[in-house]
């Protein structure tokens, strides 16, 4: 199960989020706040991490 770890606004922001992420080896999906604004660059876009791995989310943040 997937759960919204963070929120950014911009598809760039949250790309640069995702491949911070996978570059650690934990996989992350990003989605739109809103299904029909899919590759919109100035919506707010959510970033998901597997429930049982979100520490590992955070301890990649502190070390950026």
């Amino acid at each position: 199960m997937w759960v919204e770890f963070k929120r950014v606004r911009g598809l760039t922001a949250a790309n640069m989020w995702k491949d911070l992420y996978e570059g650690e080896g934990l996989p992350t999906r990003i989605l739109p706040d809103k299904i029909e604004h899919w590759g919109d660059e100035f919506v707010e876009y959510r970033i998901c991490v597997p429930r049982a791995r979100e520490h590992v989310a955070e301890e990649i943040e502190r070390k950026v």
